[in-house]
């Protein structure tokens, strides 16, 4: 029996557009189906959803680009975005891996960080920035979720953009991240339970802002086609959970037949 395992990141390999070609070709497939991929793709639909699960996320403000173009609508949109307060970060909706996003620390910066995120995509996000210390739990299984311990990512540029994400010695992190138990499982849980609210199974990395001081964490996103370069965290993670790579490699693809 062939089974496909997609690698392909972004549009047309994590959105569920190639899951779909899968599913009428009645193709077994790892990772995430359709709906799961395509909803924790977009980051307007992701954070719907997630709102309507009842889980925390920064606050945010949804934008369509059309409402860049007239004066009408824009300096209402302006109005609002800057309730969120300064810093914030323009996002497209639908591209990962930190490209086009802008972190942006006053109107003049707002308006040419919308007007570059809506070059890429015509559906974007503005969150407010939050200093919080950046963890990551890696969830595995189709009928029964499990969670890995959880990791943190350590970084010394201003925000974890594409550069320090893709250069090494640029990051760090920490496997198991220095948290309480107490902590570390209500990551796990929240991981489970955003993978279970989208429909993502398979495989997925949950990513979450914790607040240390405040005792507050925040599910920045899920990312339902994680890396497996050296520097990648989901792999890592299941290594320190017991899982070595060709373990977690045979369970993943146990899970494309069930």
């Amino acid at each position: 029996m062939t089974i496909w395992y997609p690698v392909l990141h972004g549009p047309n390999g994590e959105d569920g557009t190639i899951q779909g070609l899968f599913e009428m070709m009645q193709q077994p497939y790892v990772g995430a189906g359709v709906l799961g991929s395509a909803v924790s793709m977009d980051k307007q639909a992701m954070k719907a959803a997630l709102a309507g699960a009842g889980l925390a996320q920064v606050p945010y403000v949804c934008v369509q680009a059309s409402e860049l173009k007239d004066d009408t609508t824009f300096n209402p949109l302006l109005k609002r975005i800057e309730q969120l307060g300064y810093p914030c970060f323009v996002k497209p909706a639908n591209l990962g891996s930190s490209v086009g996003i802008s972190k942006v620390r006053n109107r003049a910066e707002l308006v040419e960080g919308l007007h570059k995120a809506s070059l890429l995509d015509p559906r974007l996000v503005v969150e407010q920035g939050v200093t919080a210390r950046e963890l990551e739990c890696a969830v595995l299984g189709r009928n029964d979720l499990r969670a890995s311990v959880v990791g943190e990512v350590r970084f010394e540029a201003d925000w974890y953009d594409y550069e320090t994400k893709y250069t090494a010695g640029s990051s760090s992190t920490l496997i198991p991240a220095p948290l309480s138990e107490a902590v570390h499982q209500r990551i796990r849980s929240l991981a489970t339970k955003a993978c279970s609210s989208l429909n993502v199974d398979g495989m997925a990395r949950v990513d979450f802002f914790y607040e240390e001081a405040a005792d507050r964490l925040w599910i920045n996103e899920i990312n339902t086609l994680p890396g497996f370069t050296s520097q990648s965290m989901y792999p890592m993670l299941w290594e320190a959970s017991g899982l070595t790579l060709e373990q977690l490699l045979h369970e993943l693809i146990q899970t494309a037949g069930q």
